[in-house]
């Protein structure tokens, strides 16, 4: 595994300190901790997580997804996922490297190479799988252009399409293929889980968020459960809670103007939806945040 013995130290040097780091290169992002966390909840966008050194656990729907040095985590549509630190010290330290994935470059790569997008994956739209060595390879040449500035605009994009296309024809292409095929399912679930994204504080039914997927309000309901785990309006509650949980620890907004700002309608519905989620009411729980730096990794 020398590949991942350089990948770790070139992470190391670019990520000096424990945190999430974008990097100098675009859609390449840094991560290092030198001990373990708590599960802390995060937003994850559609992307490649290689660990060079340690060990992760994330969660989405009660199943976890375990991922060291010899496997990678595939993201193919944003998920709120839970995730842990499992292995990680001030002498061997955590260290990812974390790659968005582009999907305009994606649907390049599949209408050039006429990749079958093949069936419709079952299941949530992530998993774990054992680290290919032409994907390692890829992934190593592009983390080294975090040495090579004057090289990395050129050589940069080559890498990561050579990752992207590792990713599409590895043992996560079914999710990777179906979220760059233009009108498949999974695709289409993506495309309201963006409006979402944007439009999570305003009321919404299941039928505006399939009308936005272009699906039949049940069959995307049943679509859109099966890549997340979670009901539409489940998931809008949770993108709700995260950013009152970012404004209250970061931003230091009081509770009550941190729900109405996502919008809940009463400090006490927010209240007990949080406590549901989180274990703790919100101002316990934020202030109990403040003060870890488990919430600088994923924030």
């Amino acid at each position: 595994m020398v590949q991942i013995d350089e990948i770790a130290a070139l992470i190391a040097r670019h990520a000096t300190e424990d945190g999430f780091y974008p990097s100098s290169l675009p859609r390449l992002s840094l991560v290092r901790s030198s001990r373990p966390t708590q599960s802390t909840p995060a937003v994850y966008k559609p992307s490649l997580c290689l660990i060079a050194q340690g060990r992760k656990q994330v969660e989405l729907g009660g199943r976890s997804y375990l991922y060291d040095e010899a496997t990678y985590l595939a993201v193919s549509v944003d998920l709120p996922l839970t995730g842990a630190i499992l292995e990680a010290s001030p002498e061997r330290p955590y260290l990812c490297m974390v790659v968005d994935i582009d999907l305009p470059t994606l649907s390049e790569l599949m209408l050039q190479h006429t990749l079958d997008p093949g069936p419709e994956p079952v299941g949530p739209a992530l998993g774990v799988s054992a680290t290919e060595p032409g994907l390692l390879e890829a992934a190593l040449r592009l983390v080294r252009l975090l040495d090579a500035p004057a090289d990395a605009p050129y050589l940069a994009p080559l890498a990561e399409r050579e990752i992207l296309y590792r990713l599409l024809s590895g043992a996560q292409a079914p999710s990777i293929r179906r979220i760059a095929a233009g009108e498949s399912r999974l695709r289409q679930v993506s495309r309201a889980i963006a409006w979402l994204k944007d439009n999570y504080a305003r009321p919404v039914s299941v039928e505006r968020l399939a009308a936005e997927a272009g699906m039949s309000a049940s069959s995307f309901h049943s679509h859109f459960k099966a890549a997340t785990t979670m009901s539409p309006l489940q998931y809008r509650a949770r993108l709700r809670l995260q950013e009152a949980r970012r404004m209250m620890v970061i931003e230091a907004v009081d509770a009550a103007s941190a729900g109405f700002a996502v919008g809940y309608e009463s400090p006490s519905q927010f209240s007990r939806e949080y406590s549901r989620v989180y274990g703790a009411p919100p101002y316990q729980d934020a202030l109990r945040l403040r003060s870890s730096p488990d919430y600088a990794l994923v924030a």
